[in-house]
């Protein structure tokens, strides 16, 4: 897959969108990539999955023991990597504002994981669930994402490989551009604004 093919998916998911969005982040931007949709469909996410763990170093894929990924976004995300890569997927949650693992989820001390985004912005969740892994008795080897948005930015302390790496500018709420200051503003993601 080029990304092309990558982009021509989510196109496909109607998961391109076009607006004034509020990310995750809090930052603004015109574009959104909206991957539950583009998961939606689960032999378009085994493809994404796939192309992702091909993508992969051979020492990173030989070496995974364990994918997680934090809820919501990186479910899904995680699950199909974690298919691909043929080990187990679990999920970290944060009901208390602090990721961890529940629902009897649990890592052998040195368990090798690969921790699975869904997208990256500015890679603060990524972080948070990396150190959740290693208090869990984890060591992260690596991140990977469907989408890269950082502009190159994010730096997660392990290496990351993201499918496609989309630059998109964004920006504070209180420093739009004016054409983005001009549309209603939406949250798309899965966590109030």
């Amino acid at each position: 897959m080029t990304d092309d093919d990558v982009l021509a998916e989510f196109r496909a998911a109607d998961a391109l969108l076009e607006g004034h969005f509020i990310l995750s982040s809090g930052l603004r931007s015109p574009r959104y990539l909206q991957c539950a949709r583009v998961l939606m469909d689960p032999a378009r996410g085994a493809r994404l999955a796939e192309e992702l763990v091909r993508r992969l170093p051979a020492g990173v894929r030989e070496a995974v023991q364990a994918v997680v990924s934090p809820a919501m976004g990186g479910v899904i995300a995680g699950h199909e990597m974690a298919r691909a890569l043929g080990v187990e997927a679990m999920f970290l949650e944060r009901p208390e504002g602090v990721f961890h693992l529940r629902r009897g989820f649990r890592l052998e001390p040195g368990t090798r994981v690969l921790m699975m985004e869904d997208v990256v912005t500015t890679g603060l969740s990524s972080r948070e669930a990396i150190k959740a892994i290693a208090a869990a008795g984890g060591e992260t080897i690596a991140a990977a994402a469907l989408v890269d948005r950082s502009n190159g930015s994010a730096d997660l302390g392990v290496p990351f490989f993201p499918l496609i790496r989309l630059d998109v500018p964004s920006y504070a709420a209180d420093a739009l551009p004016p054409e983005l200051a001009a549309i209603p503003a939406i949250k798309p993601g899965s966590r109030a604004a």
